[in-house]
């Protein structure tokens, strides 16, 4: 076991968190927190793009006091695990079946494996692409809780049509491992003002974002390549085309959602079987890191599903 840095004060998670590192298949570190919690089982946080696990650390309290286990991953390309030239610029993978192999990685990881109980997913964002290809591929999750879910992106006009020309001519030309172009330098979090930001109505977890990659830059994470670009609209287009999984699951999806397409969620939710939708008026794209109003809707809805599907 390869004992890996967990920066507590910034995460503000369960006291007794302690972090990994694990190599895939191929050969690629990635990084993951387990904070044990009760007889529940274990809740599995599948993090977005750009995201480090300690951004979840006040989700773990939650989840803790809820009876679970919690582990978070940071994903190749991002957080602590192994990236692209270690370049904290440009967000990079080749196949979106690479994340796969990461949670193969920590699944199997002893201190995980040997926890009883069920596994139930909870994904945001690009973990909710991620997730999705898991609950296909996989038998071990018993339900899954998704927010944002990146089923679609949130393109405007012209860049729908676009952006996948983009991303093939760049790869096909071999520069897929450079950043698309026109992305602004530097990270979201820090370039951006909180006022008008598209992730949350909320300045106090606002701030908390921010100040985690201020502390810890190693944990920021700048724009796409050409090559992820392409390897997502390659993913969510298998994906769309899927046949859905049975289990129970809760999607949330923000009234003023920006960053995915709230429109591809709500009809990829049409295809569960065993499926529910929220939408929450005002929320943007956090709604895990949201105002205490939408939290309290979130939750409450996330404890009425989790007692009848855990």
């Amino acid at each position: 076991m390869e004992p890996a840095p967990l920066f507590s004060d910034i995460a503000e998670g369960p006291e007794n968190g302690r972090a990994y590192f694990v190599r895939a298949k191929d050969g690629t570190r990635s990084r993951f927190v387990l904070w044990p919690g009760g007889d529940r089982g274990v809740a599995v946080v599948f993090p977005g793009r750009t995201e480090c696990l300690e951004k979840y650390g006040r989700m773990a309290r939650k989840l803790v006091k809820r009876g679970f286990s919690v582990v978070v991953i940071d994903w190749r390309g991002q957080g602590l695990a192994d990236r692209l030239n270690d370049n904290t610029e440009i967000g990079h993978v080749s196949h979106f079946s690479e994340y796969q192999q990461d949670l193969d990685a920590v699944l199997s990881h002893p201190v995980v494996s040997e926890i009883s109980g069920p596994l139930t997913l909870f994904a945001h964002s690009m973990g909710g692409c991620i997730g999705l290809r898991a609950l296909l591929d996989r038998e071990d999750f018993s339900a899954a809780v998704f927010s944002a879910p990146m089923w679609g992106l949130n393109l405007q006009g012209a860049d729908r049509f676009l952006a996948p020309l983009i991303a093939s001519l760049g790869v096909g030309l071999g520069i897929g491992e450079k950043m698309l172009p026109g992305q602004p330098k530097g990270y979201y979090l820090t370039r951006e003002p909180f006022e008008g930001n598209d992730l949350t109505n909320d300045e106090d977890h606002w701030h908390y974002m921010r100040k985690q990659i201020v502390a810890q830059p190693d944990l920021a994470l700048g724009s796409p390549s050409f090559r992820w670009l392409k390897a997502a609209i390659d993913e969510m287009k298998n994906l769309a085309a899927a046949s859905m999984p049975d289990l129970p699951t809760l999607t949330f999806v923000g009234g003023d959602e920006s960053i995915v397409n709230a429109n591809t969620i709500k009809q990829q939710k049409t295809r569960f079987s065993n499926g529910k939708l929220v939408e929450i008026p005002g929320a943007r794209h956090e709604i895990w890191m949201e105002t205490p109003d939408i939290l309290n809707h979130s939750w409450a809805e996330i404890d009425t599903f989790l007692a009848t599907s855990t």
